[in-house]
């Protein structure tokens, strides 16, 4: 189930991937990084198909890729390297999709934000896009430099080879693309995973504690504190909860405690038991 989960999540990812680039990238001239920058670079002096061109890129990153980081890489990203170019020649084929928008500030913004969801769907599912992300990685193994540095940089190399053959529009397009693409993978990476924290201090602990485990079904750890003003030791109740559940805690919290102070806070993603996990519930509950 987990491999079926991860090829469709990486099959997906490169069909948002190619409609994204087909769509909006493309027929306004929008620069990018990555293989697909590349390969509108050779198209400008190539005269062969750009899913040819990616493909040939792709290809030889692969190779390159697979010989200094071994097999295991290899395994990881061989379906992004040649299910993208493919997918790109097929969406090319769909009638009207360059037309489906004559503002390029439109075809930035649904362009950045579905190369985001793709790479984010793709990198969600614990594979990887291939391409220059494969460059980084050889990098960092030769000179240990971050791999999200290094993948700035290459993009941003890939950027600026493009910037002599394109408008001063283009550019500045290309580079908002960027930080959409940037912004939304790292939302769609995330999705799902989420959650809201709770802390709670009062003196009516055991209450609560006793309500948010019956009434909310929720896991709670009970935290030994002690008071700054007064030096009375005390517990808090620490709880983690989906966030659609917040409401009904500070209800219950608010019923049993008024004056119970709170913190909330936005955890971007929780694992373990009860989460990851199955719960287990113990003769109490």
């Amino acid at each position: 189930m987990k491999l079926l989960q991860t090829v469709l999540g990486v099959l997906g990812g490169n069909a948002i991937l190619a409609f994204s680039v087909a769509a909006f990238i493309v027929p306004h001239g929008i620069i990018m990084g990555g293989a697909t920058g590349i390969g509108l670079l050779l198209s400008r002096v190539i005269s062969l198909p750009l899913s040819s061109l990616i493909l040939a890129v792709n290809a030889f990153l692969f190779v390159w890729g697979t010989l200094v980081l071994g097999k295991k890489f290899a395994l990881t990203t061989i379906v992004s390297t040649f299910a993208y170019p493919a997918f790109l020649s097929v969406a090319q084929m769909i009638p009207g999709i360059t037309e489906l928008t004559d503002n390029i500030m439109l075809a930035t913004l649904y362009g950045g934000v579905l190369l985001g969801a793709g790479i984010g769907l793709i990198v969600k599912v614990g594979s990887s896009t291939g391409g220059t992300d494969i460059l980084a990685l050889i990098f960092h193994k030769w000179f240990h430099i971050p791999v999200a540095v290094l993948l700035y940089v290459v993009d941003f190399l890939v950027l600026g080879s493009q910037i002599f053959d394109s408008t001063s529009e283009q550019v500045l397009y290309g580079i908002m693309t960027l930080v959409l693409e940037t912004v939304f993978m790292n939302r769609v990476m995330l999705l799902g995973k989420s959650q809201i924290q709770l802390f709670i201090i009062s003196d009516k602990y055991e209450e609560i504690k006793e309500r948010v485990l019956k009434d909310i079904d929720a896991g709670v750890t009970m935290v030994h504190i002690e008071t700054g003003y007064g030096g009375r030791e005390q517990k808090g109740v620490l709880c983690v909860i989906q966030n659609r559940k917040l409401y009904s805690v500070r209800e219950i919290v608010q019923s049993i405690d008024p004056k119970a102070f709170i913190t909330i806070t936005q955890i971007n993603e929780v694992s373990g038991r009860g989460f990851t996990m199955e719960r287990v519930y113990n003769e109490k509950g």
